[in-house]
């Protein structure tokens, strides 16, 4: 296993949950932030969705190339690592919320 390898299985180790996405799942084009935090997601089929329903949206199979992760009581989406950084959600452009 190479140094690239053991990040990316390291960062998924991170994750509560990898859902299988559905054949049709959408990706997320943008992150919809409110004073520097993210409060919800666009999608690639035009639609923003709060954090939560993103966070559900994903559990369901509708949003592809991300897991569940949490942090104290609160979920949210995080990158299925792949090797490659333009996807990362943290590289997405934001928009206001």
């Amino acid at each position: 296993m190479d140094n690239k390898e053991f990040t990316a299985s390291l960062a998924k180790n991170t994750l509560d949950d990898i859902p299988t996405p559905k054949s049709d799942a959408k990706d997320i084009v943008g992150l919809v932030k409110s004073s520097g935090r993210i409060t919800g997601y666009q999608l690639s089929d035009g639609r923003t969705v709060s954090k939560q329903e993103g966070v559900d949206l994903a559990k369901a199979g509708e949003i592809k190339g991300v897991g569940i992760a949490h942090r104290k009581d609160s979920e949210y989406l995080k990158t299925i690592p792949d090797g490659t950084e333009g996807n990362n959600l943290g590289n997405l452009p934001s928009i206001s919320g």
